[in-house]
This record gives C-alpha cells, structure tokens and sequence, in this order.
C-alpha cells in the first residue's frame, strides 16, 4: 500500500474526528485539553472491557449452561 495515501488517510480521519466533535472551533490548549480527556477516557474503556468482560462471559456461560441442563463442576 502506498505510505501516501495512507497518511492522506489518517489525516482524513483526523480531520473527520474534529468535525464530528466540533474541536475544530476550539483554541489550541483547549484542543489539547480535550484530546487529552478524550484519549483517557478511551483508554480506561478499553481497559475496563479487557479486564471484566471476559469474566461477565464467563460467568454467563456458566449460569445459562447450568439453567439448561448442563452438569455442575462439582458433579463431574
């Protein structure tokens, strides 16, 4: 793939980020605060998905196994 277009593509990407957030408008600081917040938020998100929502499945499984007929752990 050509570097070219793919940075014309992250710059278009970048460029759509600011508009559908309306941080085009803002001041330089206030950019970087924003960006900042936005970045962190994102970040503990993810985070937080990583850590707890393969346990929630788990634990789902196991409830809806159990709820239709499976054998507990126990009994195995």
């Amino acid at each position: 793939m050509d570097i070219k277009r793919v940075k014309d593509y992250i710059y278009w990407l970048y460029f759509q980020y600011l508009l559908i957030t309306c941080s085009y408008v803002l001041e330089p600081w206030e950019q970087s605060m924003f960006h900042t917040i936005t970045v962190t938020v994102f970040a503990m998100v993810v985070y937080t998905a990583y850590v707890f929502v393969p346990i929630h499945v788990r634990l789902a499984f196991e409830f809806f196994s159990q709820m239709f007929g499976g054998q507990p752990d126990s009994a195995v």
